[in-house]
C-alpha cells in the first residue's frame, strides 16, 4: 500500500460548515492521515481569521509536518492568496474538476483552497476527493515548469 497522504484541513468561520463536510471525509479515505485540524473548530462567534489559518497550513507543510492542506473560506481566494506567502508553498483556488488536476499534474500544489460562498457541498466534497488522487510526476514536461518557479523563489533569499 502506498504511503498515506499528511493532510491538513483548515478553515475560517466562512468556510467552517464545508471544512466540517470535507474533514469527514478525508478521515474515512484509506488514502489519507488527516494530521491537524486548523482555524475555527466550532461555529461560533471566536472565529480564526483567514491569513492564520492559511499561514499556519503552509508553514506546517513547508516545515514538512504534513503533505498538502485543504483550506476554505468564503472565496477560497484569502487563504490561497495567503498560502502563498509562505516560501515553497503551491496553493490554488480550484472549483472544477480539470483545474484541480492540473493543480497537481502541472503544478504540484500542496493545497487546495476552495470557496464555501461559491460552490456547491456535494462539488466540493467531490473535488477534494479528486485532489487526493493525483500525483505529481517529476518526470513530466511540467517538471521544469515548477523547478523554473522553485528557482525564482530561491533567488529572492540568496
Amino acid at each position: 500500500m502506498a504511503e498515506k497522504i499528511r493532510l491538513l484541513m483548515g478553515s475560517d468561520k466562512a468556510g467552517f460548515d464545508y471544512k466540517e463536510a470535507i474533514l469527514a471525509d478525508m478521515q474515512s479515505d484509506d488514502r489519507v492521515e488527516v494530521v491537524d485540524n486548523l482555524g475555527v473548530m466550532s461555529d461560533d462567534l471566536d472565529a480564526s481569521s483567514y491569513p492564520s489559518v492559511a499561514i499556519a497550513a503552509a508553514e506546517k507543510i513547508a516545515a514538512g509536518e504534513a503533505d498538502r492542506a485543504i483550506l476554505i473560506c468564503g472565496t477560497g481566494i484569502g487563504v490561497a492568496i495567503a498560502a502563498n506567502k509562505v516560501p515553497g508553498i503551491r496553493a490554488t483556488v480550484a472549483h472544477d474538476s480539470f483545474s484541480v488536476e492540473r493543480s497537481i499534474l502541472s503544478n504540484n500544489c500542496q493545497i487546495l483552497t476552495m470557496g464555501q460562498r461559491v460552490i456547491g457541498l456535494q462539488l466540493a466534497r467531490r473535488l477534494a476527493k479528486e485532489w487526493l488522487g493525483y500525483a505529481f510526476d517529476p518526470t513530466s514536461h511540467s517538471n521544469a515548469n515548477v523547478c523554473e518557479i522553485i528557482d525564482y523563489e530561491d533567488s529572492l533569499t540568496d
